[in-house]
């Protein structure tokens, strides 16, 4: 796992001065929402909890290294609704395990499956599962099959104990409640339509981790790079190096990509040339069509077992 050392900046404000826009955004926009209209409050809100959960992802890597409890508080709002923090947090920090890297049983964000559950699966649920291999599926469904799956994970952990995850789960309710109080005293936007933002703000995150890793024999072959620094790269803190972002997690988002461009050579003979030119070179190559099997090539329950 690489190290998760302290960043250099003494200040994250970079960071800071857009998670203030942000949350001065969402403000805004759910406070004159009546105005607005219900459509156009949704679609401008999309893209701001966007940015809210990469804004998590951050405060993660360059905030609660400096100060755990001043990055919890500055993150602390559930504007995103449907993830508890602390869950992401600590799912996420097992994910940089980069040996582990799709892992169906060790990788928590991976959507693989070994192939003998795959095969016990009925027809219907297979069938939604490879449409949720393409990208208008991961869009339409993805946060849908993501929270159940996940949903279900911490649920099996909390009957078996595991008070961690209860833990991170009953903080989930102030955080939601401090949005709820929002929307209800001062918003003039419906739940409903919150909601909607909420469940489709989660849906453009879905491009990002829809084709993120890959099945290869060697970690750091598992990880993209999409070169592209668009709308997406954006809204995504430069995510889109992810290959970059695995290899040194303690790097800030706004120095990603001028590390990879200084070291590219590396990096693409290290991720064995799991690169895109840009993010519209994947909608147009997988929109319609699967990425690849759900089921993992490399895994079974043989080899799960040998280890």
């Amino acid at each position: 796992m690489p190290t998760q050392s302290r960043p250099s900046r003494a200040y994250e404000w970079p960071t800071l001065c857009l998670l203030a826009l942000t949350y001065a955004l969402w403000a805004a926009i759910t406070l004159y929402a009546q105005n607005l209209g219900p459509a156009l409050a949704i679609l401008l809100l999309i893209p701001v909890i966007t940015m809210h959960s990469s804004l998590q992802h951050e405060t993660l890597h360059l905030i609660e290294p400096r100060c755990k409890w001043c990055g919890q508080l500055l993150i602390f709002p559930a504007v995103g609704l449907l993830i508890p923090y602390l869950r992401f947090r600590d799912s996420h920090l097992i994910h940089h395990v980069n040996e582990n890297l799709t892992d169906p049983y060790d990788d928590p964000e991976t959507a693989y499956m070994v192939k003998e559950v795959w095969a016990t699966l009925p027809r219907w649920q297979q069938r939604v599962l490879i449409f949720n291999n393409t990208l208008v599926g991961r869009l339409l469904l993805g946060p849908l099959i993501g929270q159940i799956a996940f949903m279900r994970a911490d649920w099996r952990m909390i009957r078996n104990g595991d008070r961690t995850v209860l833990i991170g789960w009953l903080v989930q309710i102030p955080a939601v409640a401090i949005v709820i109080l929002w929307l209800t005293t001062f918003g003039t936007m419906p739940f409903w339509a919150y909601a909607s933002a909420a469940y489709f703000g989660l849906s453009i995150l879905k491009i990002r981790t829809f084709l993120e890793h890959r099945t290869h024999l060697q970690p750091n072959g598992r990880s993209v790079i999409i070169e592209g620094q668009g709308i997406l790269s954006f809204l995504f803190l430069n995510n889109s190096f992810h290959a970059v972002h695995h290899a040194h997690p303690s790097v800030a988002w706004y120095n990603l990509p001028a590390l990879y461009r200084a070291n590219k050579t590396k990096f693409t003979n290290e991720n064995r040339d799991y690169i895109y030119a840009s993010y519209p070179t994947i909608f147009r190559k997988y929109f319609f069509h699967a990425k690849e099997p759900v089921e993992h090539p490399l895994w079974n329950l043989e080899n799960r077992h040998d280890r």
